[in-house]
């Protein structure tokens, strides 16, 4: 799996519409056949901040993504609202989505 992680800075004015913002780019990276999933946060640390992260099944499918219309497309339309150039983290990882955390399960109460 390619597992990308995605800090992302936005101008203060774009904060409270950034999720709308990429509302289309995210929809349309989830339904690529080679998504295994696509999840914004918002830093709890910086409000301007979101951190994106992203699993592709293959280095095939994660191409594939950064070669769509949609993701031409959401790049421009995000180099307006980012406030820094985003920082990021992509690696090859074992597996293929997530697993259970072995160390912490909910107590029955």
């Amino acid at each position: 799996m390619i597992l990308i992680v995605v800090k992302m800075t936005v101008r203060p004015e774009y904060t409270e519409k950034w999720l709308d913002l990429v509302e289309d780019f995210t929809q349309a990276t989830r339904d690529e056949p080679g998504n295994l999933f696509f999840e914004w946060s918002r830093s709890v640390d910086n409000p301007n901040q979101f951190v994106l992260v992203e699993g592709f099944a293959s280095r095939e499918a994660g191409d594939a993504h950064v070669n769509s219309a949609h993701f031409k497309t959401a790049m421009d339309d995000m180099a307006e609202a980012i406030a820094t150039t985003p920082q990021i983290i992509s690696t090859e990882a074992p597996g293929n989505g997530w697993s259970a955390m072995a160390e912490l399960t909910p107590r029955n109460l």
